[in-house]
C-alpha cells in the first residue's frame, strides 16, 4: 500500500500528469455528476486542447535536443535555446499547459474546468517568474538580452 500512495505522490507532483490527466478526469466526472450523466460537447473547441497537449510536447522536445536537460526545470537546460518557438514566447511549454485547460473549459463548457484554467494560469506564471530567476543565475547577461527581447507570454503583447 505504501508504495502505491508513493507512486500517486509522484504523479500528483508532475504538472503535465496534473494538466493533461487529472484535470481532465475531475471535471468529466465533475460534469458527468452535475448535469446528470450528460455532457454540453462543444467538439469545435477540441483542437485547442490538442494544439496545447502537443504545444507542450513537441516544444520540450526542442528544448532538450538545443539545450540539453530535461523536460522540466529539475534538470536545467545546459545552453540557453532562444531559436524555434523560443523566439516568439519564453514558456511555451507552459503556454501549452494553458492553452490544452482553456481548451477543456471551452470543450466542456465547464467551470470547473475554467476555475483550474485561471488557477493554472497564475500557477504557471508564478512559476515563470522564478524559472526566470533561476535561468538569470545559470546564464547571466545572454539570459537577461533574451528576456528583453522575447515576451514572456504572447508575442508582441506580454
Amino acid at each position: 500500500m505504501a508504495s502505491i500512495t508513493a507512486v500517486a505522490a509522484r504523479l500528483l507532483r508532475k504538472t503535465p500528469f496534473r494538466t493533461f490527466v487529472l484535470y481532465p478526469l475531475i471535471t468529466l466526472i465533475w460534469e458527468l455528476s452535475f448535469r446528470q450523466g450528460r455532457l454540453d460537447l462543444q467538439p469545435i473547441f477540441f483542437p485547442l486542447m490538442l494544439w496545447g497537449y502537443l504545444q507542450y510536447r513537441l516544444c520540450g522536445r526542442y528544448r532538450i535536443k538545443r539545450g540539453g536537460g530535461g523536460p522540466g526545470l529539475e534538470i536545467p537546460p545546459e545552453r540557453l535555446v532562444t531559436t524555434g518557438p523560443y523566439a516568439y514566447t519564453r514558456n511555451p511549454m507552459y503556454l501549452g499547459h494553458i492553452i490544452f485547460l482553456a481548451g477543456l473549459t471551452l470543450t466542456l463548457k465547464s467551470l470547473l474546468a475554467g476555475l483550474l484554467t485561471g488557477a493554472g494560469a497564475c500557477w504557471f506564471h508564478a512559476r515563470a517568474l522564478k524559472d526566470e530567476r533561476r535561468m538569470t543565475e545559470r546564464f547571466g547577461t545572454p539570459y537577461v538580452e533574451y528576456t528583453a527581447s522575447v515576451k514572456r507570454w504572447l508575442p508582441g503583447l506580454f
